[in-house]
């Protein structure tokens, strides 16, 4: 194992695991849980699992029922502390003491409050070793979405945007192709790895969008599409409408807008939703967020535009953003990509981490964790 632990070793593979399932256990986080016990001085895997869709079965008990008998006296690494109530299923941190589990290493503390140090102490008191903070930022990285409903009542959120070699996103009045076919495909694998895809109704009426996850055999991992629309001006012959009843489509929309439109809607099988406004009229960003998370949400990808883009960003709801940048002008005035709140937040170290710039097909790959 050189320099990594036993322990490091099982829950990095864990983490492989939990990201999986990313995008499709929401309102649940994504676990992943290793079994093994150690025979030669090496480590032999018994059982594995992680968090399956909807957000059952959870990771340890896809473990457990795998490693059957074998699991008593093993040990087991999970990526997030077994939960300690009864919800839809018993706890699992009952399930594990009931499998004779010897050793429980985990990467992090559940914040959740019906849980919040109980799993912990369900395992102890059963005798039970607890081994805590293993592999705890990478977990963090992973759980982020999670983390963020439980703690700040909003969902984890990333920027995606792409800019031409001069910085526009676009024209106004027409679409403008500017990434490679190589970035779209890794575009495409991000929405399958979030809860849902966030954009402005400007996009919805310039692009007229799918939005879906279009790899082959991706169709089915497409996920939520949200469209901030805040005088419900959505369209209702575009693709995102004509579509709602096979990817579930929701426009977040103000207070005061018209309740038999949002019923025309809702006919078609649109889900609408109200929040309140700023003082720019705009709806505020906040508290769409807010809302987003009560209803389970825990990961939004915004491809939204600059407007949404700037608008997250000054009210500090981002928590990562991925640039594409296309080695080809516009050569002509357009639609900015990065404007001046988002351009300062991105400049200041101490806000955003900076990866080193790579290749994505032709164009240019930066992203930006929040730190």
């Amino acid at each position: 194992m050189g320099i990594m632990t036993i322990d490091e070793a099982m829950m990095r593979h864990a983490l492989v695991l939990a990201r999986r399932g990313l995008g499709r256990t929401w309102p649940n986080p994504s676990v992943g849980a290793v079994i093994w016990r150690m025979e030669g001085g090496e480590p032999v895997i018994l059982g594995r699992g992680f968090t399956q869709a909807g957000g059952r079965p959870h990771a340890e008990t896809q473990a457990l029922a795998m490693a059957g008998e074998a699991a008593r006296g093993a040990s087991m690494a999970v990526t997030l502390e077994p939960c300690a109530h009864h919800g839809q299923t018993p706890p699992c941190a009952d399930a594990i003491v009931r499998a004779g589990i010897g050793r429980v290493v985990s990467a992090l503390d559940d914040p959740d409050p019906r849980v919040n140090g109980g799993g912990y102490l369900i395992l102890r008191q059963a005798g039970i070793e607890v081994v805590t903070d293993v592999c705890s930022q990478e977990a963090r990285a992973v759980t982020l979405g999670f983390l963020r409903n439980m703690i700040d009542h909003r969902p984890m959120v990333t920027l995606k945007l792409a800019q031409t070699l001069d910085g526009y996103a676009g024209v106004e009045g027409s679409q403008l192709m500017v990434s490679s076919s190589t970035s779209k495909q890794r575009v495409h694998l991000a929405r399958a790895a979030h809860d849902a895809i966030m954009v402005g109704v400007g996009t919805v009426v310039a692009d007229n969008p799918d939005l879906t996850c279009r790899l082959p055999g991706m169709m089915p991992f497409s996920p939520v599409r949200i469209v901030i629309d805040t005088h419900l001006v959505t369209p209702m012959e575009s693709r995102l409408v004509a579509t709602c009843r096979a990817v579930p489509t929701w426009l977040i929309t103000g207070p005061d807008t018209s309740e038999d439109k949002a019923e025309r809607f809702r006919a078609e099988g649109v889900v609408v939703e109200r929040s309140e406004l700023g003082p720019d009229g705009r709806l505020k960003m906040a508290s769409v967020l807010r809302l987003l998370a009560e209803r389970g949400l825990t990961r939004i990808l915004s491809e939204g535009g600059p407007m949404v883009a700037e608008a997250l960003v000054a009210a500090d709801l981002v928590d990562s953003v991925t640039i594409y940048t296309s080695p080809e002008p516009l050569g002509r005035e357009g639609i900015v990509a990065l404007r001046p709140q988002l351009k300062k937040a991105l400049a200041d170290r101490k806000r955003f981490f900076a990866s080193q710039p790579s290749m994505s097909g032709r164009d240019t790959l930066v992203q930006y964790t929040r730190i």
